[in-house]
């Protein structure tokens, strides 16, 4: 028998509380991404990523699959220079290309732009848009930041306005944990320093020069919180391009906040959220654009963020997404997914299942799918 229900919270989220079920959500959800895996690790037989089924067909075949969940890539060797793991590729139809053309498109094709490990992530239950993406290379650092000057181009969401672009970036890591280099430091420490980034081998793009303009440490949500500005060097510079840093410092890689933290990563969380939407967040004509969200390998941590966030909105413990955001008219990501629907249909195991469906690896630990209930139980008691 399940536990009583605490008044406030749903059910379902008591029942979560019980490690037999979570175990059970644990087994699924890894079960689901091995087969994923087993198609990310099979070449498609096709040149093309996305999912075509022929007329009449209602289940894909292998095909169909190995198509679907390419990464082909990320895995070129021209690409693997990139990667700052070997073992994690953004899907081929949902990664972030950094076009040529001054614009950021979702599902370019192969020779498209400048490769990025990153990924069009939107949420199943709350339906906002994000980047998932690795922390920076030194020889990434320049794609990383020219994401952040280019109005997001060619997406799904014909609802985003005119020049919109990210204007946030959530950092979910240290650049040193455990005396290794976990993130590239791409902009100086001391406001009123600027530094240079350089593009990567090969690439015909001027240098950026960043600027720390001031800096600010928030105890109670564990955050130092930068704005910063960025221009480019040259005989037509362009910027300057202003956006917020917000670096979360209580989360160690492979692992979880300590007990003592989560109160604090819940209010990051809600500050994540009010300073994207503050005009002093760099502009760009949207009241709600992407954010743009890495840890180091960006899947574990950075899924388990936008995983809360998407239940918190959804439960309205989170302001929803804005209209300039969220077109009814677009679907949500694939769900039930091409493997078929859940056992354990409960919106936690839907939100990874989904999350995973659009980059590999999301939520990566078990111990972080027990966060997300937590915190979302916590916030329901804090109503």
């Amino acid at each position: 028998m399940p536990p009583n229900p605490t008044p406030s919270v749903p059910s379902w989220l008591v029942h979560a509380r019980d490690i037999t079920y979570q175990r059970a959500v644990y087994l699924e959800l890894s079960k689901r991404e091995k087969e994923r895996a087993t198609h990310r690790n099979t070449p498609p037989s096709s040149t093309s990523p996305l999912l075509r089924l022929l007329p009449g067909k209602s289940t894909p075949s292998q095909t169909d699959l190995d198509q679907h969940y390419s990464v082909a890539i990320g895995r070129n060797p021209a690409n693997r220079w990139g990667n700052r793991y070997s073992n994690i590729e953004p899907y081929d139809r949902t990664r972030v290309v950094v076009g040529t053309a001054d614009k950021a498109c979702l599902g370019c094709g192969e020779g498209k732009g400048r490769y990025f490990n990153g990924s069009w992530v939107r949420e199943l239950h709350g339906r906002k848009l994000w980047i998932a993406t690795q922390a920076p290379l030194r020889d990434t650092a320049h794609t990383f930041l020219t994401v952040l000057s280019q109005p997001i181009g060619s997406s799904p969401d014909a609802s985003l306005p005119q020049g919109s672009r990210v204007r946030t970036v959530v950092q979910l890591t240290l650049n040193y944990e455990k005396g290794r280099i976990k993130a590239y430091p791409y902009f100086p420490l001391t406001p009123g320093e600027s530094m240079t980034i350089t593009p990567e081998s090969g690439v015909d793009a001027q240098p950026l020069v960043v600027t720390l303009v001031e800096q600010t440490s928030i105890e109670d949500a564990n955050c130092i919180q930068s704005k910063l500005s960025f221009t480019s060097q040259g005989e037509n510079p362009s910027g300057p391009f202003v956006f917020t840093h917000m670096l979360y410092i209580a989360w160690p890689d492979h692992g979880i906040p300590e007990e003592e933290d989560q109160a604090s990563l819940l209010k990051f969380l809600r500050l994540v959220d009010r300073v994207n939407r503050s005009a002093d967040a760099g502009g760009g004509g949207d009241a709600d654009p992407p954010i743009m969200v890495n840890c180091s390998a960006g899947v574990g941590r950075t899924g388990t963020f936008i995983a809360m966030s998407s239940l918190l909105r959804f439960h309205n413990l989170l302001d929803p997404s804005s209209p300039s955001s969220f077109d009814p008219a677009v679907p949500a990501p694939t769900s039930p997914s091409l493997l078929g629907p859940l056992i354990q249909p409960d919106p936690v195991a839907q939100e990874i299942d989904a999350l995973r469906e659009q980059r590999p690896e999301m939520v990566q630990r078990n111990e972080q799918v027990t966060l997300i209930y937590q915190i979302l139980e916590q916030s329901f008691l804090d109503k």
